[in-house]
């Protein structure tokens, strides 16, 4: 994809956001992966006259466990699918007092402590180190406070995001060290995604929607599955007019993004040429042919 070609916007939906309101020309898909399966099938359609491509993460039903989400496989079929632009929607919970229920943190760093799950498209025999110190697209963030505003829906610019292994929830003694250590919202879902992304040389961007606040708070045991139900699905409603608003502010982008996404392999690359893996080189067609191809 050159830095010339019109964005293709990406969505992924999280908990309780398995559809798109509005689109037009729908069309699902199997997008094959050398990764393995995405989630589901791949939604393909217009929205506001600008091309959109939706992935529901756990797939349609909510079939699959964080654990067992092909992370590797969902972003390389997203890039397959001419995607530029890739904004991810997951429910959190919180971990700050000034973030309740029905928030929405455009996350901008992440703490992963993930350990179940590939984290990498490359490997031996094609090994590359990206830079995750900046790990969201600024352009993308902009654009979704800008939508949250117009629609004005309660949102704060800024978060780091603890991504957790699940299934289980934390314990009271994880939640309070998660506090300690800075962090604003905790999810299961933003990594590897978020890694794969910045490989996959994708715009990322998390909208993290809070649910109800993490075990650390003392009115954590009187909250019910139903209130966290009712939180979550005010959410994706919320979330469904964020993504029809913010799809044409991505869309009137021209030009090679500002922070270099769009370039994050030019330098990552270490092995050289003569020892790389050809197989694996060809499953990373997608991902980072621009770079392997040159």
């Amino acid at each position: 994809m050159s830095d010339a070609s019109p964005p293709v916007i990406g969505i992924i939906g999280g908990s309780g956001l398995y559809q798109i309101d509005g689109l037009k020309d729908v069309a699902w898909k199997k997008v094959s992966s050398a990764f393995g399966e995405p989630s589901d099938e791949l939604c393909f359609g217009t929205l506001e006259g600008q091309r959109v491509v939706f992935l529901p993460r756990h797939g349609r039903g909510h079939r699959i466990a964080p654990s067992n989400i092909n992370f590797r496989a969902n972003v390389d079929a997203l890039k397959r699918s001419g995607v530029t632009d890739l904004l991810s929607l997951s429910a959190v919970g919180s971990l700050r007092e000034d973030l309740p229920p029905g928030v929405f943190v455009v996350v901008d760093q992440f703490i992963d402590r993930t350990f179940a799950r590939e984290k990498s498209f490359f490997g031996t025999g094609l090994v590359a180190h990206v830079s995750m110190a900046k790990p969201v697209c600024s352009r993308l963030g902009d654009a979704v406070m800008a939508a949250c505003e117009n629609l004005g829906v309660a949102a704060r610019r800024g978060g780091t995001y603890l991504a957790m292994e699940g299934p289980q929830f934390s314990s009271l003694a994880e939640s309070r060290l998660y506090r300690t250590w800075g962090c604003d919202v905790i999810g299961m879902t933003n990594m590897p995604e978020a890694k794969l992304a910045r490989e996959a040389e994708l715009c990322y961007a998390t909208v993290a929607m809070v649910t109800d606040f993490d075990c650390w708070h003392p009115d954590h045991d009187a909250v019910t599955v139903d209130q966290v139900v009712s939180v979550l699905l005010g959410n994706a409603g919320k979330a469904r007019g964020l993504v029809k608003q913010v799809t044409p502010l991505l869309g009137g982008h021209e030009g090679p993004c500002r922070q270099g996404c769009q370039r994050a392999l030019d330098h990552a690359v270490i092995t050289a040429p003569e020892a790389r893996d050809a197989a694996l080189a060809q499953k990373l067609s997608a991902v980072a042919g621009r770079v392997l191809n040159r």
